[in-house]
């Protein structure tokens, strides 16, 4: 659906030249939700602009369909971007408009006659949950609804894509939380491809399936959600993690601990397995539970616990080799006194 071949973005002042994104290759498929994560001045926003060619990239090729947007005139650039919707931190809402001309104003600019215009915005208010605030101000609405109005006009011209530049990150939780459910509704009913630009860990954990890191301007790290959250490989992505799958123990607790002290990683069935207590069951050593934590991610459980082994060398030893047969993922972090 999308695809980003060898992308380069340079910014060129008078003394020196900033390298934005730096040589980044990416697809996208159709029909799935890709995030693209990253600190402030990774890369994500110019890389997300570059799609639709908002930013225009020094080198590479940008395909959407098949299509390299590139070689396009200006003409037909602009009727490219017809299928490609876009909605921002910011909103981008016009102050002195009503809520249905701000949606009506996108099908207007594509030349829709104003019959259709009007059944066309009544259709995605009540889309986006708005269908009450048709003659209301963006004044009058708060963050949520005024993103709710973004998202409908984005999906004025029937889109095939739909990009995400930074959308729950001024939201309160709860919001954060409506406006993705609202997105995934998108995505799941209307076959729409969101691509979704965040700093934000819970946000690709609630809705992406797949997703990639970004560092200095280059993709760092990749792959299914699931995989990205469960195997980390680059310290960036364990320090993205790390703010959702807390299991830091205090150093005031740590010191307490008399016994071997293990983290065990339970991926997709096991999370639902009687493991831990089959171990005890099975060795002559007692286990007390420090840390706990069980995530969905795109419905498939992953746990992380943090537990004390007491008991001789011999049987703590023999329990933890159970252990690692069966769940794979133990790390030893503290040998008993």
């Amino acid at each position: 659906m999308i695809e980003l071949q060898d992308i380069e973005k340079i910014y060129f002042t008078k003394n020196q030249q900033v390298v934005g994104v730096d040589r980044v290759s990416l697809e996208v498929n159709k029909g799935e939700i890709y995030g693209i994560v990253g600190y402030s001045g990774a890369g994500k926003s110019t890389l997300l602009r570059c799609m639709n060619i908002l930013e225009r990239p020094t080198s590479g090729a940008v395909l959407v369909g098949g299509v390299n947007l590139l070689t396009l005139s200006p003409r037909e650039l602009r009727t490219a971007r017809q299928s490609i919707g876009m909605i921002f931190q910011g909103f981008h809402l016009v102050a002195s408009k009503t809520v249905f001309e701000n949606v009506s104003f996108a099908l207007k600019a594509a030349g829709i006659g104003k019959v259709s215009r009007k059944y066309r915005v009544i259709e995605l208010l009540e889309l986006v949950g708005l269908s009450d605030k048709v003659n209301h101000y963006p004044a009058q609405l708060s963050g949520g609804q005024k993103q709710r109005v973004s998202i409908a006009r984005a999906l004025a011209n029937n889109p095939k894509v739909l990009l995400c530049d930074e959308a729950t990150s001024s939201l309160d939780p709860s919001t954060t939380k409506s406006i993705l459910a609202l997105l995934k509704k998108i995505n799941t009913e209307l076959g729409i491809t969101v691509v979704l630009i965040t700093h934000e860990m819970e946000v690709v954990k609630e809705i992406c399936h797949r997703c990639a890191v970004m560092q200095d301007g280059r993709i760092v790290e990749r792959g299914p959600v699931y995989d990205i959250f469960s195997k980390p490989k680059e310290e960036l992505t364990k320090n993205f993690i790390q703010t959702i799958l807390q299991f830091t123990l205090p150093e005031k607790l740590l010191a307490a601990c008399e016994g071997t002290l293990v983290k065990l990683q339970f991926r997709g069935k096991l999370a639902e397995e009687a493991i831990v207590s089959d171990m005890l069951q099975g060795f002559q050593v007692s286990g007390n539970i420090l840390h706990g934590k069980v995530e969905y991610i795109q419905d498939a459980p992953l746990g992380i616990f943090i537990m004390e082994l007491n008991g001789s060398k011999d049987e703590v030893e023999k329990a933890i080799a159970y252990l690692e047969n069966r769940v794979k993922q133990v790390e030893v972090i503290q040998y008993g006194i």
